[in-house]
């Protein structure tokens, strides 16, 4: 009988892959029912349910508790992996890595280190579909979601026998976790560094100069209306085909997906032609910020009309600098509160110029939209990266365990 492997396997790992119970390998121990009344502010940090996020980490705000004697059938040291049995994240894995000291709680199950399965690997284990499948077929589902932990004891996994090659796996799934988190952690410190200079950059309501500001430019800004910087929504005849971008089209400042049309088929609303400098805000939503700068050379993009179409007037406004201000909260607040509607608020192009802004010399402007510009090549490539890796990594799931 032909042994049943992976599709893809370390090289000179020859030993079979075995059926075992969860049980068998790392049972999962339940919590403490610690008492609310005694929580404090000091003190061992309780690991609850909620403390188990989506994004397979442990954090938020921590009850505390004093130190019981003994402890050891709740305590949690060093690398940990838990499992949220109730709630929102029912289901959620989790590792805890701390030397110091956490208390568990009751719904929060924890895969016992027993040294019989490779604690990398079986953190890798439990992030495939062999185990969610399982999984959702035993959640409760209502209200409040719950498993037991019998009901996990009882999954069932196929494992390599050489512990050996779990460490391989293990330790691969872990390098990319680590990557992961590095570039991760990397994205949120240049998006607090480009929301903290948005907000330090611009001058703030009744001011006419920003906090920072870079070297070389002195002087007020000038107060005027957008209508005086840019062309809006100018008229262009369409290409029998083009390239559509939609409201659903971009993210952030980025476009995420394309659909081809022809013009004697496409929407309605698919009307304005993109030309390079572009800015194309969003007018319904505003709040959701996905606004885009139109950079390339092409002729055959076009957007729908629920963006507004700014074309910046020569030497007057700069392109980055423009795109930067519209995501600007002061900017942000202006737009809404001009809004009609409560589901679908929006933005009428005639009173979105009419908004009143402060702009520095045209020479200032380049250096602060090249600055910004500088920033989000960063956070996207960051982000470009985050999704390879994400990528890299489901595919591995899939195709090493069986």
């Amino acid at each position: 009988m032909k042994a049943i492997l992976p599709k893809i396997k370390f090289k000179n790992f020859y030993e079979k892959w075995n059926i075992k119970k969860l049980q068998s390998i790392a049972p999962l121990r339940g919590g403490f029912a610690f008492k609310s009344e005694k929580f404090q502010n000091v003190g061992i940090p309780i690991v609850r349910i909620s403390n188990i996020g989506f994004d397979g980490t442990v954090g938020g705000e921590f009850e505390y508790y004093s130190k019981l004697s003994p402890d050891e059938k709740f305590v949690l040291k060093g690398r940990s992996l838990l499992l949220a049995m109730s709630g929102a994240t029912t289901g959620k894995i989790a590792m805890l890595d701390s030397e110091e000291e956490y208390y568990q709680n009751q719904r929060v199950g924890y895969f016992q280190n027993n040294g019989a399965v490779d604690y990398d690997f079986l953190s890798s284990v439990l992030q495939t579909k062999a185990f969610t499948n399982q999984l959702n077929a035993v959640l409760v589902a209502g209200a409040q979601p719950n498993i037991s932990s019998k009901e996990i004891d009882s999954f069932e996994f196929c494992i390599p026998e050489s512990i050996e090659e779990q460490s391989a796996i293990g330790s691969l799934f872990r390098t990319l976790d680590d990557l992961l988190a590095s570039y991760k952690d990397n994205l949120a410190n240049y998006q607090s560094l480009k929301a903290t200079m948005l907000s330090k950059m611009f001058p703030k309501a009744g001011q006419t100069v920003p906090e920072i500001r870079l070297d070389g430019f002195e002087g007020e800004w000038e107060k005027l209306k957008l209508r005086d910087v840019v062309h809006t929504n100018p008229k262009s005849e369409l290409p029998e085909n083009f390239k559509y971008i939609d409201l659903e089209s971009v993210v952030g400042t980025r476009i995420n997906k394309i659909r081809e049309e022809r013009k004697t088929s496409a929407p309605s609303r698919a009307q304005r032609l993109a030309k390079k400098g572009d800015v194309f805000y969003q007018t319904v939503r505003p709040y959701q910020k996905n606004n885009y700068l139109f950079k390339l050379d092409e002729i055959d993009y076009v957007f729908s009309t629920g963006y507004a179409q700014l074309r910046p007037i020569f030497n007057r406004c700069d392109s980055d600098f423009l795109l930067i201000l519209l995501q600007n909260n002061r900017f942000l607040s202006n737009v809404l509160d001009r809004c009609t509607g409560t589901s679908y608020p929006a933005i009428n192009v005639n009173d979105l110029i009419e908004i009143l802004i402060a702009i520095p010399s045209y020479e200032e402007q380049q250096a602060i939209g090249a600055y910004f510009s500088n920033l989000d090549s960063l956070i996207s490539a960051h982000q470009e990266k985050i999704s390879q890796l994400e990528t890299l990594k489901k595919k591995l799931l899939q195709d090493m365990f069986i």
